[in-house]
């Protein structure tokens, strides 16, 4: 579960993924969300730009992206990172503070696919 526990953490003002993002994210407002993936336990990751869902895999990196779809609730965004990671995401905003992601990609030399739900639920604690 190496992936999983790169879920924990701060993730920064949205370094990988450009501040205006999807406007179909444009209501979710960045703070402290608790993500759950599959069974197991969720944990709570506090995040500037709920756009970085786009690419929550390669949060981290430095990507360029493609919208191919920006419509109401959904989006879907194609990204490709230095270093030789891409991916492409669905992100539905199910309300400003519930989002559900379906990604998948390359990461590390590996595919990956995943969903993930997400609920902001609160600030961001003070550092």
């Amino acid at each position: 579960m190496k992936r999983l526990a790169r879920f924990a953490g701060v993730v920064g003002a949205g370094a990988a993924l450009a501040a205006a993002g999807p406007s179909a994210l444009s209501r979710a407002e960045g703070g402290l969300w608790e993500i759950a993936r599959g069974k197991s336990d969720p944990v709570q990751v506090c995040i500037a730009n709920p756009a970085m869902f786009a690419q929550f895999e390669h949060r981290k990196a430095k990507c360029s992206r493609s919208v191919i779809r920006d419509d109401g609730t959904r989006a879907t965004v194609h990204y490709t990172c230095a270093g030789g990671g891409f991916g492409q995401s669905d992100v539905t905003m199910l309300t400003p503070r519930s989002l559900r992601v379906e990604t998948q990609g390359i990461s590390d030399g590996a595919p990956f696919k995943y969903k993930l739900q997400a609920h902001r639920v609160g600030d961001c604690p003070a550092h």
